[in-house]
């Protein structure tokens, strides 16, 4: 059965199981052929994308630049500055102007409802490179990454531990359930995930705020405690997720010799991770980045050059 198209890249939950695992197989079938050939077919020729920022990243600008360097196409970048999205001008405005200029339009905002607004506006496909809500690039990166490395999704336990209510654990909890991983959250109370998006994402997900929740992880996953937008938070933050600090001792707590670590990065290290952890031999933090990508080449070569997704 063909794998239906993407319209949009907004968030993990607008999509299939099957757009998923399709997007998933697709990045792998590129990164593979950039191996092995040293380069990809230049099927983003002419295509440009334009990079719409409000919140600075070095992981989502050079990923996506490269990715159509890679498949023959253009990027070219938009500072907070020089845009002013939903301040000098509307996110509906925006698409339509872009849309005119541009094959499709990835955009990195703090409200989530300026990408869903220029989805609906633009003429071209929208890509959530990330929102206050939701890190769907982000997700689709880790999966990948967790499946490169295991060589397999089922039967794998993903432990999310810090803030389970931030952008990057909504979108894990998403896309756990497109892929059938079981995931469990460790998080303090105030800080773990909305039950309606568990209900949602049809998603395996235990959520404890105790630490032997960690036991029997297979991927041990953290992120920053205090996001962008948070900072006037961060205090706050600092004297409650101490004891979620992802160290040695929790690592050993899972009961996993070979259980692997992520971070989505960019680490504040000291506080949530440790760099004996972060450097050391359970680290998938740099695969991890560097799968960034591979995942969003097989987002673009989707979305702009027309490639169909494979089917399993």
């Amino acid at each position: 059965m063909t794998v239906p198209a993407l319209e949009h890249f907004t968030d993990i939950d607008s999509l299939t199981s099957q757009q998923v695992w399709g997007l998933l197989r697709l990045a792998k079938r590129l990164k593979d052929e950039l191996q092995e050939m040293g380069q990809n077919p230049p099927i983003l020729a002419g295509k440009s994308l334009a990079l719409l920022f409000q919140k600075p990243s070095l992981r989502t600008r050079v990923s996506f630049e490269m990715g159509m360097v890679h498949l023959g196409g253009y990027a070219f970048y938009l500072s907070p500055q020089e845009v002013g999205l939903g301040t000098r001008e509307s996110p509906a405005d925006v698409a339509r102007v872009l849309s005119g200029y541009a094959d499709g339009i990835m955009a990195r905002v703090f409200d989530h409802e300026h990408i869903l607004e220029m989805a609906e506006w633009g003429s071209v496909p929208i890509i959530n490179g990330l929102s206050d809500f939701s890190h769907p690039c982000q997700a689709l990166t880790d999966i990948f990454t967790i499946w490169e490395a295991f060589g397999r999704l089922e039967d794998l336990l993903l432990v999310y531990v810090g803030d389970g209510a931030n952008n990057v654990a909504t979108s894990l909890i998403q896309i756990a359930g497109k892929v059938g991983l079981a995931m469990r959250v460790v998080a303090p109370p105030g800080y773990q995930p909305d039950p309606k998006i568990i209900q949602q994402s049809g998603a395996a997900v235990e959520v404890t705020d105790d630490l032997d929740g960690v036991k029997g992880a297979d991927v041990l996953y953290t992120d920053v405690w205090t996001s962008m937008g948070q900072e006037e938070e961060r205090a706050k933050r600092l004297a409650i997720f101490p004891p979620y600090q992802v160290n040695q001792a929790l690592v050993e707590r899972t009961g996993n010799p070979n259980v692997k670590v992520m971070h989505c990065l960019p680490a504040h290290r000291g506080e949530e991770i440790t760099d004996e952890v972060a450097d050391g031999p359970h680290s998938l933090l740099f695969p991890q980045a560097h799968n960034r990508l591979h995942a969003q080449k097989g987002i673009l070569a989707h979305l702009l050059g027309g490639v169909a997704l494979p089917e399993a």
